[in-house]
């Protein structure tokens, strides 16, 4: 359950950023920045936060879902499971994202698909330092 709580707690906030990033960059808005335009980009943030995780929980616990599926699986290492699940985030924020808007490519796709791997590497990460019991010894049976 924990591994959940982290999922949904650390995905829609960090992906959400990264979203409002790769927009504004997408839309040239970085082109002079200010102090003043940076400060803007957080208030925008941070009134756009409850959209974020109204439009993020699902994919956040889908995501979260692929996790603890792997981790049942003894022969997938943490570090292997957090490169699958930061893999299959990446292509699904970059088909979901990139192909919207006046401009396509590998630039756009790249960019949109850091939105969903950043948030989905973190999320297993965090989810493999606090969520994980350690798992009891097994003797051999002979």
């Amino acid at each position: 359950m924990k591994r959940y709580l982290i999922f949904a707690a650390i995905g829609p906030f960090i992906g959400g950023f990264l979203l409002l990033l790769a927009t504004t960059y997408q839309s040239g808005y970085w082109t002079e920045t200010q102090g003043g335009e940076v400060a803007k980009l957080f208030t925008v943030f941070a009134k756009s936060l409850q959209y974020n995780y109204l439009f993020g929980i699902v994919p956040a616990m889908m995501f979260g879902a692929i996790d603890d599926i792997l981790m049942h699986v003894r022969r997938i290492s943490p570090v292997v499971r957090m490169l699958i699940v930061g893999v299959v985030a990446f292509f699904a924020a970059a088909f979901t994202y990139a192909s919207h808007g006046s401009e396509s490519g590998a630039a756009q796709f790249v960019l949109y698909g850091v939105v969903g791997l950043v948030p989905g590497l973190i999320s297993s990460w965090v989810a493999h330092k606090y969520a994980e019991e350690p798992q009891p010894a097994t003797s051999a049976q002979h």
